[in-house]
C-alpha cells in the first residue's frame, strides 16, 4: 500500500551550465582511489514536496552521491531532463505532459506528491460568489491554473470575463497578496501557508476536480531506462525510501526544508499538512492524470494531449522491494 497522508523566472544559466557538464551518471575516481558514482537530479527550490532528492542519498547504495540542481520552474527542469543535462527530476506532472505532447523524450516514473495548492484570499471573500469582479492571482501553464479555471467554471465563474486573472511567478503569490495587487490566489505551497498565516483564508478547496490532487511526478528519459534499467530501478528504490520518510518523519522533512532554504518554520510545518508524499502509479492516479492532460488541451496549454501509455512507466515503482 503506497503511504497517504493528508518559483519563479529561468534556472541560473551557470547553473544549468554546471549540471550539463557533470550530467550523467558518470564514474569518478573517490578519495580511497575507487570509483563512485554521480547521479544527477533537478528539483525547485523552496518547495516542500518537491523536497525528496534530498533525503536520497540516506538510502544510496555505497559509492552513489546525488547531485541535486534546483530550479526555478518545472519547464526548466524538464527541458534539462530531456536534454540529458540531469538524469532524473522530481517536478510538476503538466510539464511532462507537455514535454510528452510535444514528442520529447521523458518518461515520468512514479507520483511524487499530490497537494500543496491552495486557494486562498481576503477575508472579505467569504467563498466563489464573492469572486465576481476581483483580481486572482495563478501561475500559467500549471496544475494551479487548471484547478483554478476549473474551480472557477464549476461556480459559474467565466474566468475571461467576470474575473481578472493576474499571472504571477510562485515566489510572488503571497507579496502580491499582502500589497494589495491581487486578491486572491490558488498558488503552491509556500506561498499558501505565508498568505494563510498573514490574515488570508481558504477560499474553496482546489482538489475537488476530476484532477484531484496531482500536482508532482518524479521522472527521467527514455534513453536512460533504455540504456539502464537496472540503475533506474536503484534510484526508484531510492526515491521511494525517501517518499516513506517524508511520510513517517514530518519533523525531518519540515526541519529539512527549514535548514535547506531558510524557510520559516511555523510557515513550513503548516504547509506539510497540505502536502500528500506517494510514488504509486495506481489505476486512480492515472485517470487524474489523464485528466490533467485532457484539460491542459482544453485551456490551450497543450495542442494535443499525450499518449500516456508512452509517458507513464510504472514498472519500476510495481517491482521495487521498497513499495507497499
Amino acid at each position: 500500500m503506497n503511504h497517504q497522508l493528508p518559483k519563479t523566472g529561468v534556472a541560473a544559466a551557470l547553473g544549468l551550465l554546471l549540471t550539463a557538464a557533470l550530467a550523467g551518471c558518470g564514474t569518478s575516481k573517490g578519495e580511497d582511489g575507487g570509483s563512485s558514482d554521480t547521479i544527477t537530479i533537478g528539483t525547485l527550490r523552496s518547495q516542500p514536496h518537491l523536497y525528496q532528492p534530498y533525503f536520497m542519498e540516506r538510502f544510496a547504495e555505497e559509492g552513489v552521491s546525488y547531485q541535486i540542481t534546483t530550479f526555478d520552474n518545472s519547464p526548466d527542469i524538464k527541458n534539462a531532463l530531456s536534454s540529458g543535462a540531469i538524469d532524473f527530476a522530481v517536478l510538476g506532472a503538466p510539464s511532462m505532459l507537455a514535454g510528452s505532447a510535444a514528442g520529447e523524450d521523458v518518461r515520468i516514473i512514479g507520483s511524487a506528491a499530490n497537494g500543496g495548492s491552495g486557494f486562498v484570499g481576503s477575508p472579505e471573500i467569504a467563498g466563489p460568489e464573492d469572486l465576481p469582479g476581483t483580481s486572482i492571482g495563478y501561475p500559467a501553464g500549471s496544475s494551479q491554473e487548471i484547478l483554478l479555471k476549473l474551480t472557477l467554471q464549476a461556480n459559474g465563474i467565466d474566468p475571461d470575463a467576470d474575473v481578472e486573472l493576474v499571472n504571477l511567478p510562485y515566489a510572488d503569490m503571497a507579496p502580491a497578496y499582502e500589497s494589495g495587487q491581487v486578491d486572491a490566489f490558488l498558488g503552491a505551497e509556500t506561498g499558501v501557508s505565508i498568505a494563510l498565516e498573514d490574515g488570508a483564508h481558504e477560499i474553496a478547496s482546489p482538489y475537488d476536480t476530476p484532477i484531484g490532487g496531482v500536482n508532482i511526478v518524479f521522472g527521467t528519459r527514455a534513453e536512460l531506462i533504455e540504456n539502464d534499467p537496472e540503475l533506474v530501478q536503484s534510484v526508484t528504490d531510492v526515491f521511494i525510501q525517501a517518499v516513506g520518510l517524508m511520510n513517517e518523519e514530518p519533523e525531518t522533512w519540515v526541519d529539512g526544508v527549514v535548514e535547506t532554504f531558510g524557510l520559516d518554520p511555523e510557515v513550513t510545518a503548516r504547509s506539510v499538512t497540505n502536502i500528500t508524499p506517494r510514488y504509486a502509479l495506481d489505476e486512480d492516479y492515472l485517470a487524474q492524470l489523464g485528466a490533467q492532460a485532457e484539460q491542459m488541451v482544453a485551456f490551450d496549454q497543450i495542442s494535443g494531449a499525450p499518449d500516456l501509455s508512452t509517458l507513464v512507466d510504472p514498472t519500476f515503482v510495481e517491482a521495487s522491494a521498497f513499495a507497499e
